[in-house]
């Protein structure tokens, strides 16, 4: 299979020693991406495009591979093709007539041909000439250009011809590792999740604090919404994952702080730790989900002096965006249901918080505020790579892996039910129940105890992770289903 890759068109514009520095770049990264599937892969580019070659025959793993080009950070799109040296016009029509045939009785088709190199003919030649003899040799029923029922799409490229199966669409942005690094502040709902993916879609390697105000129970959710993210967006580069334990900080602002200025206060003391882990892994902005007005935090007054309480950058990509609008994204990108699901968390809730905080009055409360909490807070704050938050959660909890279902068992399919209609797990003597990962927290409780449970999915992540949280939840029945 051969995929010519578009590169985002801001690319292209750059100068010469910026572009080639980022399509080297995107080259590296979809190695990255898709070694794991074809070790011997072949990238190859030029200034506004690359070449991405496999052996593999698999059309699965060719699935597998389109997907993860879709998400991948600096693509524009790319186009599935089968290349051919050029020949003459009766060449290019057999060649053509040999992949789009089959298609065309019946049909109002066009013919498309883009073209590059010096040739003695025209774009326009090849679509005429092409289009009039596919119409006679393949019993179409005519030529119709402005909505064909058949697109036939070519491309001339000095002298080599290219027949266009599919278009796949990208992200587009620029490619992870060429820019900068950020920190994102994680909640795990709609707005922190989609403000992430925006700055990873910019090319921007992101890094995710979570500050914890609600247990383990939430831990576990924004570490999973964490790592999703990364692996379907960002897995080119390894970032890291911080949780900072956040309850004494909360105790400290219920006590000392004056009702409606708790919000605005734990906003700021998010902030100061965010800027301090940022400043330990020399990063230079902070990443947030806000909205202009969506709560009573986030005024433009309140925002101001949120601000003020650190001297990094703030980047809100969400800011004049509508809450239906970053549901709907949500959704596009697949976080929806974990926000949805997210497990809920004692933040500090205000009976009359302000919506125009003073600075003179904002400084008097946090006089009162003992400032040893947080930075104890940042002493015990951990820092776990993302790809080994699983390891880390398996450490106080021994999880248990079994390769084959046992009769009176019930296996727990968690994958997302898209997955789960694809390819249904189906076993023989063993009851299998379909449970979406982002309902177990609040299903597993209803099952059965005198029953043994066996988690799957698809990689073994999502599973582990629940298996874990469930385990530690004093659910002494659940394995890990890992079948060789």
């Amino acid at each position: 299979m051969k995929l010519i890759v578009k590169v985002f068109p801001e690319i292209t514009i750059k100068s010469r020693p910026v572009r080639k520095r980022f399509i080297r770049q995107l080259a590296k990264n979809i190695r990255n991406v898709l070694k794991d599937l074809d070790p011997e892969l072949a990238v190859d580019g030029v200034w506004d495009n690359l070449e991405v070659v496999t052996r593999i025959e698999d059309e699965k793993v060719q699935r597998e591979m389109i997907e993860r080009l879709t998400c991948t950070p600096g693509i524009t799109h790319f186009l599935q093709v089968e290349e051919y040296p050029l020949g003459d016009f009766d060449d290019i029509v057999a060649k053509c007539k040999q992949h789009f045939g089959h298609l065309l009785a019946g049909k109002h088709f066009a013919v498309r041909c883009k073209r590059g190199g010096h040739h003695d003919f025209t774009s326009m030649d090849v679509d005429r000439y092409v289009g009039s003899q596919l119409r006679q040799q393949c019993g179409a029923a005519g030529i119709e250009l402005k909505k064909p029922e058949v697109l036939v799409r070519i491309e001339i490229r000095n002298q080599r011809l290219y027949v266009i199966h599919n278009q796949h669409q990208g992200i587009g942005g620029y490619p992870l590792g060429a820019l900068e690094q950020t920190l994102v502040l994680m909640s795990g709902g709609f707005d922190s999740t989609v403000a992430a993916y925006q700055m990873m879609r910019r090319g921007l390697m992101t890094h995710f604090c979570f500050f914890n105000l609600g247990g383990r129970a939430h831990e576990l959710g924004v570490m999973e919404v964490a790592h999703y993210l990364w692996k379907k967006y960002g897995s080119s580069q390894r970032v890291l994952f911080i949780s900072v334990p956040f309850e004494e900080v909360v105790g400290e602002i219920l006590n000392k702080v004056d009702n409606s200025y708790m919000g605005v206060t734990l906003k700021r003391m998010m902030l100061r730790g965010a800027a301090h882990m940022a400043d330990r892994l020399e990063i230079d902005a902070l990443v947030t989900g806000e909205a202009i007005s969506q709560v009573s935090s986030q005024t433009l007054p309140n925002l101001s002096i949120i601000d003020s309480a650190t001297d990094k950058l703030v980047l809100r990509p969400l800011l004049a965006s509508h809450k239906q609008d970053i549901i709907d994204q949500a959704t596009e990108i697949g976080t929806a249901d974990f926000a949805k699901h997210m497990p809920e968390y004692c933040g500090v809730i205000s009976v009359n918080p302000t919506t125009h905080a003073k600075r003179h009055r904002m400084e008097h409360e946090e006089k009162q505020f003992d400032m040893a909490v947080l930075e104890r807070a940042l002493e015990r704050a951990k820092l776990i790579s993302i790809d080994h938050v699983i390891d880390e959660l398996g450490k106080d909890v021994e999880i248990e892996e079994v390769a084959e279902a046992l009769s009176g068992q019930i296996v727990i399919d968690i994958r997302h039910p898209d997955a789960q209609e694809d390819e249904p797990l189906v076993l023989d003597g063993i009851e299998v129940q379909a449970m979406p990962f982002y309902a177990i927290n609040s299903k597993f409780k209803h099952l059965d105890p005198t029953r043994q449970y066996l988690l799957y999915c698809d990689k073994g992540v999502m599973s582990r992770l629940h298996a874990h949280h469930l385990l530690s939840e004093g659910h002494a029945n659940v394995r890990v289903y890992r079948p060789t």
